[in-house]
C-alpha cells in the first residue's frame, strides 16, 4: 500500500490491518543495507545469542557497580558516618540530594557524546572517573568535602544508564529489547542485595589504617569500579556497524534486522540539529518524563533508605544491612518476571507501610513495594525507546526522560526525615503519590498512542511522495513532501506515516 490519501480497502479475513499496512509501505523504495553481502551462512538465532553474551553480562555488571556506588552511602550511614563527619540529618540529606542535580543535568549531553564517540571509550572513561570519586569519598574529613565528591560522582555516573539503554536499543529489535533491558536493570536489585552483604563484610575492617568502617566501604567499592572501568576499554563493544567481534556478514544481518523493524537509522545517521529539535517538540518525550519520574523517585527512596527503615524497626546496623538482602533478591526475581499486577502490588505495599505500626508487617510491605518499583523501570525505558525512531532523537529523548526522572531523586533524598522515624508517614505517602502519577501518565500515553496509530491507518498522516503519483493529494501537503519514502523515513523518523507505535 502506498502513502495514498484514498480510503484503504478492507484487509483479508484473519489479517492484522495495522501490520499489513506497515508491511505494504515497507515494500516500496526500501534500500537494503550492504546489498551485495551474502548472509546465507549466518544463523540468526546463534547470532543473537552471540550478541547477548558479548553485551549483557558485562554491561549488567557495570550497572551493578554504578547502583552500588551511588546507594552505598545508605549502608555507610549505619556505621557512624554522620557522627564522624559532624553532620546533621539535614546535611546528610543534602549529600544525597546534590548527587541527583549533576546526575540529571549531564544525562542528555552524555548520550549525544556517546553517539558521537565510541561506546568503549566514552563509557569506560565515565566509569574510571566515577570510581575515583567514589574512592575519594573514603578519605574526606568533613561535610563540604563529602558534598563535593557526591556532586562529582553524580556527574560521571550520569552517562551509564541512559547510555546503555540507548546503546542496547541500537542492537535489538523492539520486540527483543524489553527482556534485555530487564536483565540489565536487574543488576540494580542484585547490587542492593550484594551491597548489604558487602557492607557487613567491609565493616570488619573498622580501624585498619586509622579508617572507620564507612570509609572502607567507599574505598573498596570505588577501587573495584576503577579496575572495571580500566578493563572496559577492551570489553565494551561499539555499535553494530563497526563491532569487531562480528564478521561483516553478521554485522549486515544485525542492521538489516533493525531496518526491517522500522529502525531506519540503524545503518547510520549524520548529526543534524533537526533531530534534536524533533525530540524537544515531541509530546511523547514529556509524557514519558512524567511516567518515568513516577517510578524512579520511589526507586531511589527505597534504595537509599531501606537500611534506615529496617534499622528504625529495631535492628542494629549489621542485622539491618543483612535484612535488606532477601528484599533485593525478591526484587530481582520480580524484575525478570514482571506481570500485569506489579504496579498495583507496589501501591498496596506503600499503603501498608503508611498504615502499619508493626515491624514485621512493615518489613513484609517492603517486599510488596519492590513489585511496583523495580520491574517498571526497565519496562518504561523499553516502552519509551520502542516509540522513538532516529538514533539521535532516541538518544536525546531517553536522556531527557531519564534525566528528568533522576532529578526527582532529589525529592526522594529528602522525604525520609529523622524526625518522622520509625514509621516515616511523609516519605511513604509521597512515594505512593509518585506511583499514582506514573499510573495516570501511563494511561494517557496508551490512549494517545492508540489515537495516533488510528489516524495513520485512516491516512491522515500520509505524505506526498514525488515518485508515487497516487500520493499527490492536496490533503497530504501538510504532512510534508519528499522525493522517496526513504527520504520521508529519514527526515520524519517515528512521525513517518508508516510507523506504528508500540502500545
Amino acid at each position: 500500500m502506498t502513502a495514498s490519501s484514498e480510503k484503504r480497502p478492507p484487509s483479508p479475513p484473519g489479517s492484522d490491518p495495522e501490520k499489513s499496512s506497515v508491511q505494504e509501505k515497507e515494500k516500496v523504495d526500501v534500500q537494503v543495507y550492504n546489498a551485495g553481502m551474502d548472509i546465507s551462512g549466518v544463523d540468526e538465532q546463534k547470532l543473537i545469542r552471540k550478541i547477548d553474551l558479548a553485551l549483557i553480562p558485562w554491561l549488567s555488571f557495570l550497572y551493578l557497580l554504578s547502583f552500588l556506588d551511588r546507594s552505598s552511602i545508605g549502608n555507610a550511614k549505619l556505621y557512624n558516618l554522620e557522627a564522624d563527619l559532624n553532620m546533621t540529618d539535614k546535611q546528610y540529606l543534602l549529600t544525597l540530594t546534590i548527587f541527583f542535580f549533576s546526575y540529571a543535568v549531564f544525562e542528555v549531553p552524555s548520550n549525544v557524546f556517546l553517539k558521537r564517540l565510541r561506546p568503549s571509550v566514552w563509557l569506560s572513561l565515565l566509569m574510571l572517573f566515577w570510581g575515583i570519586m567514589m574512592t575519594l569519598q573514603g578519605i574526606v574529613h568533613n561535610y563540604p568535602q563529602l558534598l563535593a565528591m557526591r556532586f562529582l560522582l553524580g556527574l560521571f555516573e550520569a552517562g551509564l544508564f541512559p547510555g546503555v539503554s540507548y546503546y542496547l536499543s541500537c542492537w535489538y529489535k523492539r520486540s527483543e529489547f524489553g527482556l534485555r533491558a530487564a536483565l540489565f536493570f536487574s543488576a540494580a536489585t542484585v547490587s542492593g542485595a550484594f551491597g548489604g552483604l558487602l557492607a557487613v563484610a567491609i565493616a570488619k575492617m573498622d580501624g585498619i589504617g586509622g579508617k572507620p568502617a564507612w570509609a572502607w566501604i567507599f574505598i573498596i567499592e570505588g577501587l573495584a569500579t576503577v579496575v572495571a572501568g580500566a578493563v572496559s576499554f577492551w570489553i565494551i563493544q561499539d555499535f553494530p556497524d563497526t563491532a569487531k567481534f562480528l564478521t561483516e556478514a553478521e554485522r549486515t544481518v544485525v542492521i538489516r534486522r533493525l531496518q526491517g523493524d522500522n529502525q531506519h537509522s540503524a545503518a547510520g545517521e549524520n548529526f543534524r540539529m533537526h533531530y534534536i529539535l524533533m525530540s524537544l517538540k515531541d509530546w511523547k518525550t514529556y509524557i514519558g518524563m512524567a511516567i518515568y519520574c513516577g517510578c524512579v523517585m520511589p526507586l531511589y527512596a527505597f534504595s537509599l533508605f531501606l537500611p534506615s527503615i529496617i534499622n528504625q524497626l529495631g535492628y542494629t546496623a549489621t542485622p539491618a544491612n543483612l535484612l535488606t538482602v532477601p528484599v533485593y533478591v525478591f526484587a530481582c526475581i520480580i524484575t525478570c518476571g514482571v506481570g500485569f499486577i506489579a504496579d498495583r502490588l507496589g501501591a498496596v505495599g506503600y499503603i501498608i507501610l503508611i498504615c502499619s505500626k508493626t515491624p514485621a508487617l512493615s518489613y513484609f510491605a517492603t517486599y510488596m513495594a519492590t513489585c511496583g518499583i523495580y520491574p517498571v523501570i526497565s519496562n518504561t525505558i523499553t516502552w519509551m525507546s520502542n516509540n522513538v525512531e532516529g538514533s539521535y532523537k532516541r538518544s536525546v529523548t531517553l536522556g531527557m526522560v531519564i534525566g528528568f526522572g533522576n532529578l526527582n531523586g532529589a525529592v526522594s533524598s529528602n522525604v525520609y526525615r529523622a524526625r518522622d522515624k520509625p514509621w516515616y508517614p511523609l516519605g511513604h505517602g509521597l512515594v505512593l503519590m509518585y506511583i499514582a502519577i506514573g499510573l495516570i501518565a501511563s494511561t494517557a500515553y496508551v490512549f494517545l498512542l492508540k489515537r495516533e496509530n488510528a489516524r495513520r491507518e485512516r491516512g491522515e498522516r500520509d505524505e506526498v511522495i514525488e515518485n508515487q503519483p497516487d500520493t499527490h493529494d492536496a490533503k497530504n501537503e501538510k504532512n510534508g513532501r519528499f522525493e522517496t519514502i526513504e527520504d520521508a523515513k529519514r527526515n520524519k523518523g517515528d512521525e513517518w506515516s508508516g510507523y506504528r507505535y508500540t502500545i
